[in-house]
């Protein structure tokens, strides 16, 4: 059986699942299974996908947002890229067995992913204009043949200028649609995998147009129906591909995590300053970016990343280059901290609901460099912005420009395959539950030690050791050169 996975970046699933006027989703839906689907901690696009992709949570990745610390100095944390990931994916599983994949888009894919099949880098991809953001290399000129010019992403998404960004996410959802339907019918495939960015973007760009509950919404807004015209858009081209694949392929629509109102930016170094948390020599005169400023460490406990959460970072003696934590003092620090931000209060002085959890709260394994504590600010309702300089601690807009939405727990998941019976909705289905569904669904062994559990499909798991069957699968596809 083939597998065709449609990644909607950021599907609500009130939407998804909601909306009447999606005949295609509905006629899924009416055939399959279907629910809520609840995303790692954080939920954030990167690591989110690999989560998925590899039944691995952040801890087990080693990867807690798409910046990382590269190790425990107070220099700029690293950008994700392609390698930052060696957990064994669905498609290197796959390939294992002699099948052969497609992926387009899928996070992170800088640089393009070496695999049986053919990859198309994903929004993080620099430039497409030139050069090589395919794997293997001649697929991207066929694909400017195709196109022109192939956007991964629209840019400078936040924006006042409303026109120029709803514009710019139609033409890259065409533009990235017609790509798939090419590649599905020119390519040998056992499992084709895409991420369409652009409900990201729409939701970024036009949420408090659309949900009366955000607290900027205008009922009366020209750009009120673009939030549920866009999910039409989608649910037509979605369409247009399931026309192209044989009665014989399972087809799953998913997101990594889904989307919520914003209702500010709690600024959370500006809070630990005041907290006597964090020490500056010198305040600054205006909002300045945290790395900017001018931290004096060895009066400092604690820093934040700004995000759509909160990484918490202490500075502990024998750790950190000047730590003024004692380590025997390190677990009453953390906790003292994270009892503080469960106690942040909003502007009207009602508790914002922010959880903060200890990285070995949430996974049974931590790699990396793990944050020291891991911040929803409201349940996700207040973004962390990571400045210092503010009047307040609590700002309207983010330190990255408009935005109205953030992220929330739940994204969702429509399954509909040759032989499964209609199960309608499910309850409890999570997000490292997908890969090995996928695997069980295509006939794939299904190894034991994998996070999720299969929810449809052959159950039973290959029982091969964890650690050594995960090294031997990276050691083969090496070998045969699909990876790096």
């Amino acid at each position: 059986m083939k597998i065709l996975v449609v990644g909607l970046d950021c599907a609500a699933p009130e939407l998804l699942l909601g909306m009447d006027d999606l005949p295609v989703i509905r006629h899924l839906m009416a055939t399959g299974c279907y629910g809520r689907l609840e995303s790692v901690v954080p939920p954030i696009t990167v690591p989110a996908w690999m989560a998925m992709a590899t039944s691995r949570d952040p801890g087990a990745l080693g990867v807690y947002g798409f910046r990382n610390r590269r190790d425990h100095g107070y220099g700029a944390m690293a950008t994700v890229n392609r390698d930052a990931f060696d957990a064994p994916t669905l498609w290197d599983r796959i390939a294992m067995e002699g099948g052969r994949s497609v992926i387009v888009g899928v996070p992170p894919s800088v640089p393009p992913r070496r695999m049986n099949g053919v990859s198309v880098g994903c929004f993080l991809t620099p430039d497409t204009a030139e050069g090589v953001f395919t794997h293997p290399p001649e697929l991207s000129d066929r694909i400017r043949e195709w196109v022109g010019h192939y956007p991964v992403d629209v840019k400078d998404f936040r924006t006042d200028d409303k026109d120029r960004l709803h514009r710019e996410i139609l033409a890259m959802t065409a533009t990235h649609f017609d790509v798939v339907r090419r590649l599905i019918q020119e390519e040998a495939w056992d499992y084709f995998q895409f991420v369409e960015i652009g409900l990201d973007r729409i939701h970024h760009g036009f949420w408090r147009h659309h949900d009366p509950n955000h607290r900027k919404h205008d009922p009366d807004s020209p750009w009120r129906e673009v939030v549920r015209d866009y999910y039409r858009l989608l649910d037509r081209e979605i369409g247009s591909v399931l026309e192209l694949v044989d009665d014989d392929t399972a087809v799953l629509v998913v997101s990594d995590h889904g989307a919520r109102p914003i209702d500010g930016g709690f600024c959370v170094n500006e809070w630990l300053v005041r907290e006597g948390d964090l020490a500056l020599h010198g305040r600054p005169d205006e909002p300045t970016p945290f790395h900017d400023l001018d931290v004096d460490w060895s009066a400092t406990r604690a820093w934040g990343a700004g995000g759509y959460y909160a990484r918490i970072f202490l500075n502990v003696e024998g750790r950190e280059p000047q730590g003024a934590i004692p380590a025997a003092d390190y677990e009453a620090v953390r906790s003292d901290l994270k009892a503080r931000l469960e106690a942040t209060t909003d502007p009207d002085g009602h508790l914002l609901g922010t959880r903060a959890w200890r990285p070995e709260e949430l996974y049974a394994e931590v790699r990396g460099i793990a944050p020291d504590l891991i911040v929803h600010f409201g349940d996700l309702a207040w973004r962390s912005v990571g400045g210092v300089g503010h009047d307040s601690i609590w700002v309207e807009e983010n330190d990255t420009g408009p935005d109205d939405c953030n992220h929330a727990q739940h994204g969702a998941f429509i399954l509909a395959a040759p032989g499964l019976p209609p199960g309608g909705e499910r309850e409890g289905v999570h997000l490292l539950d997908i890969a090995p569904t996928l695997l069980s669904l295509g006939g794939w062994q299904v190894p034991a030690d994998l996070q999720g559990r299969a929810f449809a499909g052959r159950v039973e798991a290959d029982a091969a050791d964890d650690a050594e069957g995960d090294a031997e699968v990276r050691r083969r596809l090496e070998g045969l050169g699909y990876i790096a």
